[in-house]
């Protein structure tokens, strides 16, 4: 665009280094009340969010309308010059990068009778359990594009998708809820995702009480992606590592899963949501093994942290929103390793928590309530368990992992299977 090559060369005037991101993006949405469309919605969105480096001094400014770029200019250049100054080596050079785009599904349709077909799938799928009462829904179609340019000649561009249903339902006093994500249509069974919260509403009524003791456990990607996210996967931050908010710190070449426990983030799987050729700064992406068979191996930087502390980059940096500036994360969060039939013997299911946002990140103690928990045998749900807490540390959790699952599940970033922990502390009666 010719706009961002003038901005470019006008901060390039004043600043040593210019970057711009922009965004820009399309969406539909529906949401369901019982069995009725209860409203419909389609916007434009844009973003432009512009850092500055000038002597080691980092500015930043966003707007919503690109069309106040040169505002946005001198807001980023003002920044900058409050800034403290901090050790910095340069924004990237250009590399030679596939032109394809691993998450846009070129077939998807941004239109609302297409959400009003998701809607009826959901309705349909729900139907299986006639008592599960239908209290919302949403089915949501989105297609954007970024656009990464800086003043050493990057002009990176890429597009993607994205495809979202959910429904929740109700069943006397029990409620059941389910969604699904993806970058492309076929990935997608908004059918199932109706039957799966219509099932868990209608199965979960006449729960019994549990005893409080300790159980195996099964938890689904839903409720392992809720700790993971909230505990682990933020330990894994250079950035929390270096300011000493990270228990990992210290134990780069030791134990920190049960054996055989992979962790990575894979940001070159084709169809997945998060992949990426160059993350968020430009940096070009690749494998980033955390965990390997259990040892924790490396942890995850972006350019101001890695300049900041005098490590390398691992092309880590995402943005959050359509201004948000850069910062620590991954792609494609990957938990791998052995699979296997993990519910042949009597365990109790946990198909989400609610609470995990409170659990300390540092210790990785946490106290969660249970969502749909069941008794599971011989790979089939027995009986509804009634309400019950799950505690217990999420370090000590992972070294616990007696098993994975066969199958993965897409959770937002994150692409997990169920995983089976022996011995784990339920609060019941």
């Amino acid at each position: 665009m010719e706009w961002i090559e003038t901005l470019v060369l006008e901060g390039s005037k004043r600043v040593e280094e210019i970057e711009v991101y922009y965004t820009e993006g399309i969406s539909v949405s529906a949401d369901l009340k019982r069995h009725r469309v209860s409203l419909c919605t389609s916007s434009r969105d844009y973003g432009l969010c512009i850092r500055t480096v000038n002597k080691g001094r980092i500015g930043s400014s966003s707007t919503n309308n690109p069309d106040e770029w040169q505002s946005c200019l001198d807001a980023a250049i003002a920044s900058g010059n409050l800034a403290t100054p901090q050790t910095w080596e340069g924004l990237p050079d250009p590399a030679e990068l596939p032109d394809t785009d691993l998450s846009f599904d070129p077939s998807l349709q941004i239109e609302p009778d297409i959400t009003r077909d998701l809607l009826s799938s959901l309705l349909d799928g729900a139907a299986k359990y006639p008592d599960a009462v239908i209290t919302s829904g949403s089915a949501g179609l989105a297609t954007g594009k970024v656009i990464l340019a800086n003043s050493y000649g990057i002009r990176y561009s890429n597009r993607h998708t994205g495809i979202s249903v959910s429904l929740e339902a109700i069943s006397g006093q029990s409620t059941g809820y389910e969604f699904d994500h993806a970058s492309y249509r076929d990935r997608i069974d908004p059918q199932l995702v109706g039957e799966r919260a219509a099932f868990f509403a209608s199965s979960s009524a006449g729960g019994k009480d549990i005893a409080t003791g300790d159980y195996d456990v099964i938890l689904s990607p839903i409720a392992y992606a809720d700790l993971l996210s909230n505990v682990f996967a933020p330990a894994l931050s250079g950035r929390n590592v270096h300011q000493g908010r990270s228990r990992l710190g210290e134990k780069i070449g030791e134990t920190v899963t049960a054996p055989g426990i992979s962790m990575y983030d894979d940001p070159h799987i084709s169809r997945a949501n998060g992949s990426a050729w160059w993350d968020a700064e430009g940096t070009p992406t690749l494998r980033i093994d955390f965990v390997r068979d259990g040892i924790l191996e490396r942890f995850a930087y972006d350019l101001k942290t890695a300049y900041r502390f005098g490590k390398t980059t691992t092309g880590s940096a995402i943005r959050g929103g359509l201004t948000g500036t850069p910062s620590i994360g991954h792609h494609n969060f990957i938990v791998d390793g052995k699979r296997e039939e993990i519910a042949d013997d009597r365990a109790v299911y946990v198909h989400s928590v609610i609470g995990a946002h409170t659990a300390n990140p540092m210790s990785g103690e946490f106290s969660v309530e249970l969502g749909n928990p069941f008794w599971i045998e011989a790979g089939e749900f027995d009986s509804p368990i009634r309400s019950a807490m799950l505690a217990g540390n999420v370090f000590d959790l992972h070294l616990k992992i007696a098993g994975l699952g066969k199958e993965s599940r897409a959770i937002g970033s994150y692409i997990l299977p169920s995983v089976k922990i022996n011995k784990q502390h339920i609060i019941g009666k």
